[in-house]
């Protein structure tokens, strides 16, 4: 039984859901909004997503002003456009933030929340060492009414103290860590998920799948952690598949929905040794790779690479990924672990490896010191043969 301290803290409203957006001006209303701010990117709003949200707010009875909207959201929750968004924000005396799509504008809007409240104009103000981590008391509630709908079932962003921020001019994925930067109220509608193509589908699925199994091999896992990350990873071996296969299943999109939000709180408050992240983060800060597909990528060669941190819970992964376990050791189990998880990234039709993204030799050489300064590297530090290592089994052919 372990007994130091841990915390854990789900404090956003969870409603979910088919059509379950039609309660956001009712439940903005409750929040005291005035001047809502609807935040969002192009590819959402070319799929007619926030259009059906910005809708809402035309026949309902009560609820604030939709002021403006917010489009021009990146990758990567850029520094540049969380600044623009703050600007943007100000200029139409917005008092209160919605942000519809996936992690990127779910932590875009974190950042923008943030800045607001702290009064920023830069936000990279408050991330120059690569991490801001606020507790109680000086992290106090953010008066700032937050609603947040995602459009993807991956990060699970809507619900996380984590805001994880692109800082452009050093290629770094920064963080803010503060318990009232996740959103007051999340909206899981599965009716807004369903135009997700496959490809978006299947990686933003992994980075869910990963978030679970990270959070179960954490040396600060606990029981509430443990209950969230193994359900999570059920509930993608099983829904996955089908929502890859066939986007308009509501009831897999609404499962990998609910699977994701279980992914990130077991992940937040488990936070540890995330070497598979670490990874990522560095990569897709280099090279522009979607945070998830990287995560994808990662996720069975870091494993193999570093069994000792996923030992202790082969059974435990094996049982959640529906393994005949009979009476296999540990090392039999986690190769039979590793196998499925390669098999459902095979099915769900991702690659093995970053072939797609021409990544030079010489570049490859650059992504030993970006994962090293990475902030996730902090609790657990990857030595530069073995980041050489992972990295020539996902680049196998690197340019030169």
């Amino acid at each position: 039984m372990k007994s130091s301290f841990s915390q854990f803290m789900l404090r956003t409203g969870i409603y979910s859901g088919l059509n379950a957006r039609s309660m956001i001006p009712n439940l903005f209303a409750g929040l005291g909004a005035k001047r809502m701010l609807l935040l969002s990117d192009r590819g959402v709003e070319k799929a007619g997503v926030v259009e059906k949200v910005a809708s809402i707010f035309e026949s309902a009875s009560q609820g604030p002003e939709l002021a403006g909207t917010y489009l021009d959201i990146t990758q990567d929750a850029e520094s540049s456009c969380i600044n623009d968004a703050v600007r943007y924000a100000r200029e139409i005396g917005a008092d209160s933030l919605l942000a519809v799509g996936g992690g990127s504008v779910l932590d875009t809007v974190k950042g923008v929340k943030y800045a607001l409240h702290k009064g920023l104009t830069d936000i990279k103000e408050a991330i120059q060492g690569g991490t801001l981590f606020e507790q109680f008391p000086k992290a106090g509630v953010i008066p700032i009414p937050h609603i947040a709908i995602p459009t993807t079932a991956g990060t699970g962003s809507e619900v996380s103290p984590i805001a994880i921020i692109l800082n452009e001019e050093i290629q770094m994925k920064t963080n803010i860590i503060h318990p009232f930067i996740n959103a007051d109220i999340a909206i899981l509608d599965p009716g807004l998920t369903v135009g997700l193509p496959p490809r978006i589908t299947a990686f933003t699925g992994f980075d869910a799948l990963t978030h679970a199994i990270e959070a179960l091999a954490s040396p600060s896992a606990t029981s509430l952690t443990d209950a969230h990350a193994l359900h999570a990873i059920r509930l993608i071996r099983k829904n996955l598949p089908v929502a890859v296969a066939d986007g308009e299943n509501l009831e897999a999109r609404m499962e990998m929905l609910q699977a994701s939000l279980m992914g990130i709180t077991a992940f937040s408050f488990a936070l540890n040794a995330i070497p598979i992240h670490n990874m990522a983060h560095a990569y897709g800060a280099m090279f522009r790779i979607p945070h998830g597909l990287a995560n994808a990528v990662f996720l069975p060669v870091v494993m193999e690479r570093i069994p000792q941190l996923y030992l202790p819970r082969a059974a435990e992964l094996a049982e959640a990924l529906d393994i005949d376990a009979k009476n296999d050791t540990a090392n039999t189990l986690l190769a039979k672990v590793i196998e499925k998880i390669r098999l459902l990234q095979y099915q769900v039709g991702l690659p093995a490896d970053f072939k797609e993204f021409n990544i030079s030799e010489e570049a490859l050489k650059q992504t030993i010191p970006a994962v090293m300064k990475d902030p996730a590297s902090v609790n657990y530090p990857i030595p530069p043969e073995l980041i050489t290592a992972i990295g020539q089994k996902v680049v196998p052919l690197a340019v030169k």
